[in-house]
C-alpha cells in the first residue's frame, strides 16, 4: 500500500470515528427508554381487569398448592 492510499484509508476510519462517537453521544444522552412506559397503563380499564385476573389466578395457584406463600 503506498502512501496516497494510506492516507485515504486513514481519512475513511476517522470518518467512521467520528460518526461512531457521534451515535454513542446520542445512545448515551437519550433518556432510558422505560421512562417512556411509566405509567402507560394508568387507568386503563383491560390493564386492571388484566391484574385482576392475574391475582386471582395467583390466589387459586396459592390455595392449590402450586406456588409457594
Amino acid at each position: 500500500m503506498n502512501q496516497t492510499e494510506m492516507e485515504d484509508r486513514i481519512a475513511v476510519l476517522e470518518k467512521e470515528v467520528t460518526s461512531l462517537k457521534s451515535k454513542f453521544e446520542q445512545i448515551e444522552n437519550a433518556e432510558p427508554w422505560w421512562k417512556g412506559r411509566v405509567g402507560i397503563f394508568a387507568g386503563d380499564p383491560h390493564h386492571k381487569e388484566a391484574t385482576r385476573l392475574g391475582r386471582e389466578w395467583r390466589r387459586n395457584e396459592q390455595s392449590n398448592g402450586n406456588i409457594d406463600k
